[in-house]
């Protein structure tokens, strides 16, 4: 689990592209500091498991199902990158709950700039904007931010100066997509609600069908 506050941001160093996977090779410093090989780091909000470490880097693969639901595959050589580890048991929980597990990508529209305020209004899809609310949290790249306005097809966040320029929002611009990752307790409140499927006797004998054949 992570919290969505991003540790330091790191560069991508290498990107080995298999036919549909790829190891990542990411610099960096401060998450390196007591990870262990089979360690968690969100990268871009992405959870990937460290598959090697040296004294100033670490790789990651990335799955074929990561690279299609998330930005990563658009990753280049030299490019900046959020990093976060996970969460420890007596760690502080400055953000909110991120599981490091992509829901799908938006596309950021508009970057404006509002007396101290950075806005980004972001465009999404249905299925990830149901779970999306105002004053809500997201995670966008693996950056915990609150939800300023919610539209039909879009949503926007107001971002500090320090967010921006301590995280990849400030390399974001009008084009560009996000991994976005939606509050998880929406979710499974939605699942906890939804009706259960009636359980069909044996051989498939339901009472609808022995309604309909006079029982």
């Amino acid at each position: 689990m992570f919290t969505g506050i991003v540790e330091e941001m790191g560069q991508v160093e290498g990107i080995q592209r298999g036919r549909q996977s790829a190891v990542l090779t990411i610099r960096a410093q401060t998450v390196l500091e007591g990870t262990r090989i089979g360690d968690s780091i969100a990268v871009n909000g992405v959870c990937l498991t460290v598959t090697s470490l040296a004294a100033d880097r670490f790789t990651a693969d990335v799955m074929h199902e990561t690279l299609d639901r998330s930005s990563l595959a658009q990753l280049k050589r030299g490019g900046a990158v959020n990093l976060e580890r996970a969460m420890p048991a007596n760690g502080r929980f400055g953000g909110h709950i991120v599981a490091g597990h992509i829901d799908g990508t938006g596309r950021v529209m508009e970057v404006r700039k509002d007396d101290n305020a950075i806005w980004y209004t972001i465009q999404a899809t249905p299925q990830v904007l149901r779970y999306i609310v105002e004053k809500g949290s997201i995670a966008v790249d693996g950056i915990s931010l609150t939800v300023a306005r919610v539209e039909a097809d879009r949503f926007a966040i107001s971002a500090i100066p320090h967010t921006v320029a301590q995280t990849v929002l400030r390399d974001r611009k009008a084009g560009d997509l996000v991994n976005l990752e939606t509050d998880i307790i929406g979710k499974y409140v939605e699942k906890l609600l939804m009706p259960a499927p009636e359980p069909q006797a044996a051989g498939g004998i339901t009472l609808d069908f022995l309604a309909r054949h006079g029982f």
